[in-house]
Formats: structure tokens, sequence, C-alpha cells
């Protein structure tokens, strides 16, 4: 919601803005551009470590791999993004969001381009685990950076929208970007799946360095909307406010602060919620278009239009989800219900992929895998948590812990459905094994994190 405010002599300006009737300057909404900018980043990374899942039934068949080396690649990404994604928050808390994710995006394009040039080289296993582990290591500033940007740029009752359409990226890259890259499997070849897509990152990475801007920094937007975000709590001097702590955080040990994070029972509830939440994810990034394949008969190009459905339905939810949480924060001033009420229904529904095993017509299957893709959506509140909660000090350091924790998932998940495949020759086990965790963190959000709150890192010893 924009609030009028009165004119204020901090904006120069001022006198050529809008005003309502009673003469008060109308707030901009510069805000709602920067949330699309960062849901794009996160939509183009998403679509970028997920086209393996597109092209790799093709390259398997083309280069040999089999089922388990093409967990092993799935994974490999997550190896590296969670080894980095903790220096790479540190990092964003220490060169500010702008340049971290403007390096970011223009690295990993670079080695999604790479990628499809592998068949020309030889020893196309061993390269594409390197690959896989390069562009996790690139994209893992994402997270930190884009958690730094929600504390910026909006008031602690617009997060939970702000958090949700972001976290919908994924969703929107799914259902955008797989039918794009089915097709472009079909009619080129599985390599120009990396190619196309990493000249894309190579665009959205200039964009980026041209129109982000902190709220303090930012050209056209007006005092009426920087004090609107202000007064909600928006850290809009964030990179300032970093700069000028660098002294007071060097003198502590990261890793003490690191430590202090999981000294926190609320902080550890959040992560393990998280961690089964991305183990939800890495199903539909990995393996689903392989599942509709293998298990359900359809072909590439059917698969990527038909992945799209899911995905669709996950982008609902993920969006309505901040817009509800918000709304109960509203009404009943309860941030704790506010956030754990959409995060229980959501994850609750997602468990409803392990029904997938007791149909047997494929419109069902769509239905169940798309239900449960809406609820895993709608249960995705993780970076408004972040936001919420993460030291003021820190919020790019518990960003990266944060997501570290979670995409641990993305190591073991897509390799445990590798080896179940492999050992059972069908998706029955590893439909099960996905819908669990769902279950999982709901007992996380309602038996561990207890009161959802700012924490304070100076008074955890």
């Amino acid at each position: 919601m924009n609030k009028p405010y009165t004119l204020q002599e901090s904006d120069p300006g001022a006198e050529a803005r809008p005003r309502d009737i009673a003469g008060t300057v109308t707030a901009t909404r510069f805000r709602y551009g920067i949330l699309a900018l960062i849901t794009i980043v996160l939509a183009l990374s998403t679509g970028d470590r997920a086209a393996l899942s597109v092209a790799g039934g093709d390259m398997s068949k083309e280069l040999g791999i089999s089922s388990i080396e093409l967990g092993y690649l799935f994974s490999a990404f997550s190896w590296a993004y969670v080894i980095c994604l903790i220096p790479s928050g540190w990092l964003a808390d220490r060169i500010g969001s702008k340049k971290a994710m403007m390096l970011a995006v223009v690295i990993w394009s670079l080695f999604t381009v790479c990628m499809g040039l592998v068949h020309f080289i030889g020893l196309v296993v061993p390269l594409l685990l390197a690959l896989r582990f390069l562009l996790g290591a690139a994209e893992s500033p994402v997270g930190p950076a884009a958690g730094r940007v929600i504390a910026a740029w909006f008031p602690s009752s617009e997060r939970g929208m702000a958090g949700s359409i972001f976290n919908s990226a994924q969703y929107l890259s799914l259902a955008v970007f797989t039918p794009f890259m089915g097709w472009l499997c079909h009619r080129f070849g599985w390599e120009y799946v990396f190619i196309i897509m990493g000249m894309l990152g190579l665009v959205i990475g200039g964009v980026w360095w041209r129109y982000y801007y902190l709220p303090i920094h930012h050209p056209k937007m007006n005092a009426a909307e920087l004090e609107y975000i202000r007064a909600g709590e928006g850290l809009v001097d964030l990179e300032n406010r970093s700069s000028s702590s660098q002294s007071g955080v060097a003198r502590r040990s990261q890793l003490g602060d690191i430590a202090r994070l999981f000294k926190s029972r609320m902080m550890v509830g959040i992560f393990l919620g998280q961690y089964c939440i991305n183990a939800i994810t890495w199903f539909y990034m990995s393996w689903f278009p392989i599942y509709l394949v293998k298990e359900r008969g359809f072909d590439i190009l059917q698969a990527g239009f038909v992945a799209a459905i899911p995905a669709l339905c996950g982008l609902v939810g993920g969006v309505s989800s901040g817009f509800v949480s918000d709304a109960i924060l509203k009404k009943s001033g309860n941030l704790s219900i506010a956030r754990k009420t959409p995060i229980t229904i959501g994850l609750l529904l997602s468990a409803s992929i392990m029904l997938c095993n007791v149909v047997n017509n494929e419109i069902l299957v769509i239905a169940l895998m798309s239900l449960a893709f809406f609820g895993k959506g709608f249960g995705s509140l993780g970076w408004t948590v972040v936001a919420d909660t993460a030291p003021k000090e820190l919020i790019g350091t518990t960003g990266g812990v944060f997501n570290a924790i979670g995409n641990l998932s993305g190591i073991t998940t897509p390799v445990i459905i590798g080896y179940l495949l492999q050992s059972s020759g069908s998706f029955a086990s590893a439909l099960i094994f996905v819908g669990a965790h769902g279950l999982i963190a709901v007992f996380s959000y309602w038996m561990i994190v207890g009161r959802i709150q700012r924490m304070d890192i100076d008074k955890v010893g």
C-alpha cells in the first residue's frame, strides 16, 4: 500500500511529483521495479540450473550417460552452491548486492554456454561435472544478495508479498523456460539449450547493472516512498550500514557469528524447513521431466510443455501465499501466525505427490503433481522469514547459511533418486521420499522454530 507523505525538503524533485487532493506528495513505486529485477534474475538462475533436466535425456542417449551419472551431474551443482553460499553471503555484505549479483549473472552465463560445447572436447562426464560445479559456485550470490535487496527495499508489511513474488521466480522459470528449452532441444539439439540460455543471461546481467540502485541512491524515487520504506523498518541505507559497521564486524569472527546463528532454535528450525522445501524443488528441477518421459511415456517436447502445468500452479501458490501472509499479519498483528499458516497449509498439500503412485491416468498424475507444486509454492515463505528474522548486521551471511542448508538437499535428493531409480526401475519410492519432506518441514516450523522475530546476534552467547 502506498501512503501519501508530507512534502519533504530532502526531495529536490518534490515540486514536480504527483500530489493527492490534500496537496501531499504521492509515493512513487520503484520498489516494485526492483522486485521485478531480482525476480527475473532468480528465474534465469533457476532456468540455467534446470537446463540439464530438459537436455539430459537426449544427452544421455548421445553421450552414453547413465542414470547414476546423471544424478551426480544434477548433484554437482549443489555441492558448489552449498560450499559457496556462506562465502557469497559474506561477499554480498562486503561489496553490496549490485556488484555481487552482476558478477554472478555474467560468470554463470559463460559457464552455461560452455556446457553446450562439451561434446567437442571429450571426457564429457568429467567436464560436465566441473562445469556444473562452477555453475553452482557462480549462482551462489543470488539468494544472499536478493535477501539484502528485499530487506532494503520493502517495509515489513510488504515483505511477505515481496518474498513470495521473488520466490515464485523458480515456478515462473519452470513454466516459461521448460517449454522453451524443450522446444530448443527438440528443434535444434540439446547443446542449444545451454548456448541460448547462457547468451540470454549476459543480456540480463547488463540490465541488472543499468537499473539496480539502493533506495537512498535511486535517481527517480521520491522522498515519500523512501520514508514509507524506512518507517516500515526497511533498511534503506543497508550498504552504508554495512560499511559503517565493518570495523565491528571485522573484530568478530565470521565463523563465530555463524555459530551464534546455530545457537538460535528459531534459526535451526528455519534452516531445517528450508532443507525439506528445497528437496521438493529439486525433484521438479532435476528428475521431473525425465519422470514424465520414462515413467509416463511422454516425448521430450510433450514433457517440456506438460512440466509447465505444475510450474504454473506453483507460481500461483507462490505469489498468493505472500498476500495471504501479509493479510493475516495486518489482521492479527501476529508475525508467527502470519508466516506459519501458509507454510503449514502449503506443505501439507505438497505431500500429495505421493498419491501419484496409486493412479495410472496421466491427467490425474498431472493434477496431483500440480496440486503438490501449488502447495510447495504456497508454503515457500522462507526468504520472507529470513528477511523478518536475520540479524541486521548479518543479513547476507544469514541468507547464505539459510540457502546453504536448504540446498544440501540439492546434493542428496538427485543422487538418492538416481539410486532409487537404478535399483527399482521406477519412481515409486522416489515420490514417497520427496513427499515426506513436506511433512517434516511442517513439524519443524511448529515444534522447533517457535516465535518468529528479529534475532539480536549480540544477545546470543
